[in-house]
């Protein structure tokens, strides 16, 4: 087992190093083979720790941090959590790593991009695979790093370097308050391990228990994107697809999740803790699907989901249905991970073009594409039968089982986001392949939503979305510097299927039968229960038979009213006159759109007050005190000088008689002192 585990960890980090130190020199061929291969065998060690799994284990490779009483080594903790995790981690990566060999074929600086790619895996798969806390942060900032750099890979675009700022200070926020909850937790029990930690809960009181849990949930709302620190992730968009759906599905968003239900046996002692998960989870899965509802952008929408569909997975670490949680963050992997390549297929396919408005007619133009894709759509809106229902419904049900008033509004909001969740996940595929054709206004026409001040330009797509191209290839120039360009032709007008590299869509292939039969993974119990709950044996609450068929019978309901309802509204004829009210957006729409102005609030809460005190502070305290104090300061020790140095002739017999003069004086004061003694 040290074996496998060893080499899961450094498989990756050694093909990004390789990739980063030697790529450059390396033919490109060699450069995709070498990551996607680390990646591939990290799989390949991680399904042999799964064939020898025999029970918890911990693995200790090297001494890390020792000093005084603080022990921090590189120790590694496999049990039915992480494992589960390393597997889906490893699976997805490699998919997007072998999609990544097709979609970013043109772009000349592939080799950091692998390189970074493969470090981001390494980072996660620390994070996950982590025994104590320090470890566990390093992975934390790992993936944060990397975030950061391909959000920005794209750096010569100032906005697209904007947004990885934005993500990594974001973060940065809520990686603060968990590094305090770390230097805390040593201080009052003077040890870091997590398996130690998790069974000390009890000898901590009850109020010191939820403060260091509310400072690990800002930590987990930070990474995870959600409120009220969800900001950056729908501006993350601006990488390339790739990394979105390595961030969205197997890394970055799914790390504070983790961390939540590692901590659980900790935290959960307390049930102020357990209820602010929970409003957490469940407020920024009604946010996040809220959202979805108005946006433009293909992948924001997908963004937006993300956010809302993690709310779900904290909502259920937080009745204690860890399990569950588990089960959706899994299925959610392969399903999200689809939809995002499945955009990729789709924003190549039409030239690099984003709006929804603007497609329309590709269900016949891209079958390939389009059929991975409804199965997608069809699990994360929830359609009986699908993984996405079974895993949702999970912890629905669970939220259901806690009872009480909180816990049932809660249950409520679930609902009605799962409601939201089917409406907007069918519009966008009525939108996207829906129709006959897709009109394209010349890129002069301006867009119908404002975009925020700074963010590029009228003929620009949405915030935060993202001119999809290679960089120097001379793509997606008009949109991106605001020239006029002519419109670029559809793939069914000129512009021809082959634009899209057979290898995108064949990954979608195997990434559409795990969402679709990911429910498999963990049936419900009057189907006779399924593996993961038994394997990670960690679901808290259970509802009955009768009961857990009737909430499930809710569940699919709902999902498929909110099927009829985007048929209705964006289905067949009524598609033409959504197209054309999309020009016209309401004050509601602009809200949503506009993520309920979160951003804007945080301007003027936090940015423009700093912005301000910083400039009072340059301009009045540096420059009007400090600076000019010392300019006056120095300017009277010049005049000074030239004061004095204006007594002066330039003669030598002058000196000599100021001397004498001088010397006379000084005698006659020593005479006269002499006397008077």
């Amino acid at each position: 087992m040290t074996l496998y585990l060893t080499l899961i960890l450094l498989l990756p980090l050694a093909g990004g190093v390789v990739n980063a130190v030697i790529g450059r020199k390396l033919p490109r061929r060699v450069v995709e083979l070498l990551a996607c291969g680390a990646v591939w065998g990290a799989f390949g060690c991680s399904l042999l720790a799964a064939a020898a799994y025999a029970g918890p284990q911990k693995v200790e490779l090297a001494s890390w941090l020792a000093t005084f009483d603080l022990r921090a080594p590189v120790a590694l903790y496999l049990d039915p959590l992480s494992l589960s995790l390393i597997v889906m981690i490893t699976f997805v990566c490699g998919i997007i790593h072998v999609y990544s060999t097709g979609y970013m074929r043109e772009e000349a600086d592939g080799v950091r991009f692998f390189a970074l790619l493969n470090l981001f895996v390494f980072a996660m798969l620390t994070l996950v695979l982590a025994e104590n806390l320090p470890l566990l942060y390093l992975g934390w900032e790992g993936v944060g790093f990397c975030s950061y750099a391909l959000i920005g890979f794209w750096y010569r675009e100032e906005k697209n370097v904007t947004a990885g700022r934005k993500a990594f200070i974001t973060t940065r926020i809520g990686d603060i308050a968990f590094g305090i909850a770390i230097v805390w937790l040593f201080q009052l029990l003077h040890t870091v391990s997590i398996t130690e930690l998790n069974g000390m809960g009890f000898l901590m009181p009850v109020g010191v228990v939820t403060a260091i849990g509310i400072l690990l949930l800002i930590g987990a709302a930070g990474k995870s994107a959600q409120l009220p620190l969800m900001v950056w992730l729908p501006d993350a968009m601006a990488g390339p697809t790739p990394v979105s759906a390595l961030i969205h599905a197997a890394t970055m968003v799914t790390a504070g999740v983790y961390l939540l239900a590692r901590m659980y046996p900790f935290i959960g002692i307390s049930p102020t803790v357990q209820a602010a998960i929970a409003v957490t989870g469940c407020v920024t899965a009604f946010f996040g699907a809220s959202c979805a509802l108005a946006q433009r952008d293909l992948k924001r929408i997908l963004a937006y989901s993300t956010i809302s569909q993690i709310g779900y997975m904290t909502l259920g670490v937080g009745v204690g249905a860890i399990s569950a949680a588990t089960f959706h963050l899994l299925v959610h992997a392969f399903f999200k991970a689809l939809l995002f390549l499945g955009a990729g297929c789709i924003i190549t396919a039409m030239h690099h073009e984003q709006d929804v408005f603007k497609m329309g007619g590709l269900r016949k133009v891209i079958p390939a594409t389009f059929w991975p894709f409804l199965a997608g759509a069809v699990c994360l809106a929830g359609i009986p039968l699908t993984g996405g229902f079974f895993s949702k419904d999970a912890i629905l049900g669970a939220v259901w089982a806690r009872g009480g008033a909180l816990y049932g509004s809660l249950y409520g909001l679930g609902l009605l986001t799962a409601l939201i969740t089917s409406f907007y996940t069918f519009r966008m595929i009525y939108l996207v392949f829906g129709g006959t054709s897709a009109v394209i206004p010349p890129p002069s026409v301006p867009h119908p939503i404002p975009l925020p001040k700074g963010e590029g330009n009228a003929s620009s797509p949405p915030p935060g979305g993202e001119i999809e191209r290679g960089q120097g290839k001379g793509e997606g120039e008009g949109e991106q510097s605001g020239h006029s360009t002519p419109t670029p032709p559809l793939p069914h007008q000129g512009g021809g299927r082959g634009s899209v590299p057979a290898i995108m869509d064949l990954m979608l292939i195997p990434l559409a039968l795990l969402g679709l039969c990911g429910g498999l993974l963990d049936l419900p119990a009057y189907l006779g229960g399924g593996f993961l709950d038994r394997f990670l044996g960690a679901s808290l609450t259970e509802a009955g038979h009768g009961e857990e068929m009737i909430l499930q019978a809710v569940a699919g309901i709902v999902s498929l009213a909110g099927l009829a309802l985007a048929r209705y509204r964006y289905g067949g004829a009524a598609r033409a006159a959504r197209v054309a009210e999309a020009e016209r957006p309401s004050a509601l729409t602009r809200f949503l759109y506009h993520g309920w102005y979160v951003d804007d609030l945080y301007r003027a809460l936090f940015i423009r007050p700093y912005v301000r005190l910083s400039r009072f502070l340059w301009e009045r305290v540096d420059e009007g005190i400090i600076d000019d104090g010392l300019d006056r300061l120095a300017d009277g020790c010049g005049s000074a000088g030239t004061r004095l140095g204006s007594w002066t002739a330039g003669r030598v017999s002058v000196y000599v008689v100021s001397l004498a003069a001088g010397a006379a004086l000084l005698l006659a004061w020593l005479a006269w002192s002499m006397m008077g003694a």
